[in-house]
């Protein structure tokens, strides 16, 4: 779909998911998340960049893991995880836009769980190439869990944490030979409506992730 059919679709407020591809599992279970090995730090840095063009190929579920691992997983034995929260909030989910459906991430069971059996990547933004992307990750704040925080305060500090989450997927990529972009061009009551968002979750920003195109 095109970017103007997208915002003509948006501003009626008509922008819908398309049918899954597939069987909508209920649940994937992870491989155990590969925590050693890829390139050095710097060079990653180095290698760090937004893509815009990505093949259709599907991550493996090896690679998926690892990704989301790397992403916001838990990486320690007090439940910590791999990007930074104020108060230990832990406020981020990181909802997985697939052609068989839409997941949520589960950091501590290491697994996707079903939330929307349609294929909501086409709605995670605006640009065309996010139609046809492999996986599309949507970050939602849960402001539910952000009781410490002043009320004021909890979107500029939810979105610092999606920030740090994003660009942990940018590293991630840039060690493993994927292409990456955020995205902040998003249609989010559409989004929120797919995924079947209560009014206390916030969303706020979206990231294509997939192999390189060519």
């Amino acid at each position: 779909m095109s970017t103007l059919t997208k915002l003509a679709l948006g501003a009626m407020g008509r922008l819908r998911p398309k049918p899954a591809k597939g069987d909508a599992t209920p649940k994937i279970a992870l491989p155990a998340p590969e925590k050693t090995g890829g390139i050095a730090l710097m060079e990653a840095i180095a290698r760090r960049c937004s893509m815009r063009e990505f093949a259709k190929t599907e991550l493996p579920p090896q690679m998926l893991s690892n990704l989301l691992w790397a992403a916001n997983g838990i990486n320690r034995p007090d439940g910590g995880h791999t990007a930074p929260s104020a108060m230990q909030a832990y406020e981020i989910d990181i909802y997985v836009a697939l052609p068989s459906g839409a997941y949520l991430y589960d950091a501590a069971g290491n697994a996707l769980q079903l939330v929307a059996g349609s294929d909501i990547r086409r709605i995670t933004g605006y640009q065309d190439f996010v139609d046809d992307a492999p996986l599309d990750l949507v970050y939602i704040a849960d402001h539910g869990r952000m009781a410490l925080i002043p009320v004021g305060s909890r979107e500029s500090f939810a979105s610092a944490a999606a920030g740090a989450i994003a660009q942990n997927v940018y590293l991630f990529a840039a060690s493993s030979g994927l292409a990456t972009v955020i995205r902040a061009w998003i249609d989010r009551e559409a989004i929120a409506e797919a995924l079947g968002l209560s009014h206390d979750r916030q969303v706020l920003l979206s990231q294509t992730v997939g192999f390189p195109k060519g």
